[in-house]
């Protein structure tokens, strides 16, 4: 009976840990090169390039017909803003300047509150932009509130008027006591009402954010100098298989 122990077949294009090593030290320049020109160029962009993005925020208080009670509901005002005023702007501009608007302007109601804010991230150089924009926003807002107001505030005068009316025909009639309490018990409430009439505010303006907006500077150095590890290490087994590849052809052209 044979003991030699069986030897395992051995292939010619099998590839060991060893040669992985030996062939990434032979080109461990070409790693080098690629990954220092990559974090390089990431540096680079993140401290030379990358542009500088702040929010600006501006804040409305919307006109109220009562205490907590919006002239109009919050997402119509929002809805209109998005869908027509700003619109209305960023196409000015373009036909002014012959380019885009170079930021956006964002709408929302803070939960449980009459306001209207609005925040834009924009470079420094556009700040006065984003405040000329806000503003004209602001003010659209306002003068749509101080519209319906007006108008709430005409038809409580024209229901205290004909209840006026009404008393001075109710009085010095027989059993009338109860109508005419009923009466003044009304003008009271629509008084009530006219004096809670309050206007819109403008409470902020395109108050810049200290905070820079975007991605960070150190993520994109942190990406970098991952990427530069990645593609380092590739192309340094690719030049290896390159430069196989020359050799095999060279050989072949030899034979």
């Amino acid at each position: 009976m044979d003991n030699t122990p069986e030897r395992r077949p051995t292939y010619d294009d099998e590839i060991s840990l060893v040669d992985l090593a030996t062939t990434f030290i032979r080109r461990r320049r070409v790693f080098y090169v690629v990954f220092f020109v990559t974090t390089l160029v990431g540096l680079a962009y993140a401290i030379l390039l990358m542009p500088d993005k702040y929010e600006y925020v501006s804040l409305v208080q919307m006109a109220e017909v009562d205490s907590g009670k919006t002239v109009e509901e919050p997402a119509t005002t929002i809805a209109t803003l998005e869908n027509r005023w700003f619109p209305e702007i960023q196409a000015t501009h373009r036909q002014a300047e012959e380019e885009k608007l170079p930021f956006d302007v964002s709408f929302s109601n803070p939960e449980n509150t009459g306001l209207i804010r609005m925040a834009s991230e924009a470079a420094p150089e556009n700040a006065s932009l984003v405040k000329e924009t806000h503003e004209k926003l602001v003010n659209q807002v306002k003068e749509r509130h101080q519209v319906l107001l007006n108008r709430e505030k005409k038809s409580l005068e024209s229901r205290i008027k004909a209840v006026d009316r009404a008393i001075e025909s109710l009085q010095g009639g027989e059993d009338t006591g109860s109508a005419i309490a009923e009466a003044f018990q009304k003008r009271v409430e629509l008084e009530g009402k006219l004096e809670g009439l309050s206007s819109g505010e403008t409470l902020v303006v395109s108050r810049e954010n200290a905070e820079r907006k975007g991605t960070s500077r150190s993520l994109i150095v942190i990406l970098a100098v991952l990427l530069g590890g990645m593609m380092g290490v590739f192309l340094a087994f690719f030049s290896e298989f390159v430069v196989l590849v020359r050799e095999q052809l060279g050989e072949d052209a030899i034979g």
